[in-house]
């Protein structure tokens, strides 16, 4: 009796380690689901931005008032004049050869992580594009949109950090991500925008490197995807 006892307690011990066993391997081999990016068709790793490109404070001596906004087309910076002699420098992609333009316009509208909507002009362009593309991670306006009254432009984010520096786009303005999020806490609809021709001869902007300029802070990605989207 006691044998038979001893061998029905290995028995269970021996299943109960394979039932264990497998239940380990099913989980360790399990596939682990990962939310998905879109990449758009120009995308390519992202890389570093130069020092130029990066969100920073630089003295300004021009004549535009605190809350315009300047985009320097041919130097791919974007510039929001702070006020007391000071601005705020971005980097941004603009339009690609035969899609740069200028003029003096307002902010109309601003959203966050905007749906996006191409323009006639583009479709008649590129029929193949979608009517609409909901606000997300594979959405090409990115986080914030800035709409440009009087234009089909904006100024919007882009999940191809990469391209900033760049003529890229079909005429709209782009920053990264959290560029584009701080810039937008600061600017306000009604906000005057002047956008400068693409010319190598044009007089440069009276900015100025601060000397002694510190690195601005980085938003967290949860503090410009507060309700996570992804």
């Amino acid at each position: 009796m006691k044998t038979a006892s001893l061998l029905s307690t290995a028995v269970l011990a021996i299943g109960l380690a394979c039932t264990t066993s497998a239940r380990a391997q099913l989980f360790a081999y399990a596939p682990q689901t990962q939310p998905q990016i879109e990449v758009m068709e120009d995308e390519a790793p992202a890389t570093e931005l130069r020092a130029d490109l990066r969100r920073a404070v630089v003295n300004y001596s021009g004549k535009e008032s605190p809350g315009t906004i300047i985009v320097d087309t041919p130097n791919k910076h974007l510039y929001f004049v702070m006020g007391g002699g000071k601005a705020m420098r971005y980097g941004i992609g603009v339009g690609r050869d035969g899609f740069t333009w200028s003029g003096t316009h307002s902010i109309v509208r601003k959203a966050e992580w905007p749906d996006w909507y191409p323009p006639q002009e583009m479709i008649a362009r590129q029929p193949y594009l979608p009517r609409m593309t909901a606000g997300g991670p594979g959405n090409p306006l990115g986080a914030r949109a800035m709409y440009i009254g009087g234009t089909v432009y904006r100024i919007h984010g882009t999940n191809a950090p990469q391209t900033i520096g760049r003529n890229v786009s079909s005429g709209c303005i782009r920053l990264t991500n959290e560029d584009v999020t701080d810039l937008s806490s600061r600017v306000q609809v009604g906000s005057k925008v002047v956008v400068l021709p693409d010319s190598k001869s044009a007089k440069p902007l009276p900015v100025q490197e601060l000397s002694d300029a510190q690195p601005q802070p980085r938003r967290t990605w949860a503090s410009i995807n507060p309700r996570g989207l992804f």
